[in-house]
């Protein structure tokens, strides 16, 4: 008998439609066109309680954002990856999560796992079973090891069952079990000059110095579901302290597809790294990019040559 074949999934960047969960049963096909007139529905509002047989299921806590989007986080405190001789912290490049946002019609989850090369079979076989559309494939960092990968997950139904399928696909990962937050400390970096150059304010987070900038756009998916900024849809900056106000920077900016070369241009102005350019979902309007970069150098002087590019994105005020 000839050896079973093994087919991989290698890398899946922007595609214009693909099979997605619908509510309850099946799966419906979404067209990338355009989102339809008229059907606009923001996502309801919840409370925390709302949220709590999410996370008994998950086993996992999250918090509720804005009063609508609950987020589960999901670091891989458990790998140690380096990427050009720089170990990185769990905040920096490893931080998976899980968001949920009801609607009218269905709980939508969206995340983003991050999982090892050899897990990434069976995470896209256990979400497979479960109806949990894989929207991207792709990594974060240069020349890491071991080597990393992330993936981008969408459904639509029932928040317990989507929370129990979820639960399988981390099942076969050795994603840590959750922790008690952490105490937060100052990053040893001067942090007020990286605020200045960005021209809005970080936060320190597990050892990071961390900016989310959401767009002035209001995004919707083809069913008109609107998508709040804090599904993920933000331009995420990250600095990781490397002594003597050196960082290391990665992240990724949100981009439509005529910022695309002006952000590339003011990163490379700087020497910053472009490592990937892909999508995150597949029918947004208006239609959307992300761009992960990478650099070490001086805090303030990636921040000053940050700048630029962030201003190429219709970001909203700091």
């Amino acid at each position: 008998m000839a050896p079973r074949s093994r087919i991989r999934l290698v890398a899946l960047t922007a595609v214009a439609a693909l099979v997605i969960p619908g509510a309850g049963a099946g799966h419906a096909a979404i067209s990338g066109d355009q989102v339809r007139p008229g059907r606009a529905q923001p996502p309801v509002s919840t409370t925390q309680a709302d949220w709590k047989p999410v996370s008994d299921t998950l086993g996992r806590p999250g918090t509720l954002m804005k009063g609508t989007v609950y987020r589960i986080p999901l670091p891989r405190k458990d790998l140690a990856v380096t990427t050009q001789g720089v170990k990185i912290k769990p905040g920096l490049a490893l931080g998976g999560y899980a968001v949920f946002a009801k609607y009218r019609d269905g709980t939508m989850l969206m995340g983003d796992l991050v999982v090892t090369e050899n897990e990434l079979p069976k995470v896209t076989d256990a979400l497979q079973r479960g109806g949990i559309a894989q929207t991207a494939l792709h990594k974060h960092l240069l020349n890491q090891s071991p080597p990393v990968w992330w993936t981008h997950v969408h459904a639509m139904g029932d928040p317990v069952e989507l929370a129990g399928h979820l639960k399988a696909a981390l099942a076969v990962t050795a994603t840590p079990a959750a922790a008690k937050p952490a105490t937060q400390r100052p990053v040893a970096l001067d942090t007020a000059g990286i605020d200045r150059a960005l021209g809005r304010r970080g936060t320190a987070d597990g050892g990071i110095y961390k900016f989310s900038i959401a767009r002035r756009d209001t995004v919707a998916d083809s069913a008109g579901h609107v998508l709040p900024a804090a599904l993920g849809i933000t331009t995420a900056i990250n600095f990781q302290a490397l002594g003597g106000n050196r960082a290391a920077i990665n992240g990724d900016f949100v981009m439509t597809a005529s910022e695309i070369q002006k952000v590339i241009q003011a990163l490379r102005a700087g020497g910053i790294d472009i490592v990937e350019l892909h999508n995150h979902s597949l029918d947004e309007r208006p239609r959307l990019f992300y761009m992960h970069f990478w650099a070490t150098g001086d805090g303030v002087t990636l921040a000053k040559t940050l700048r630029p590019a962030v201003d190429a994105t219709n970001p909203a005020t700091g």
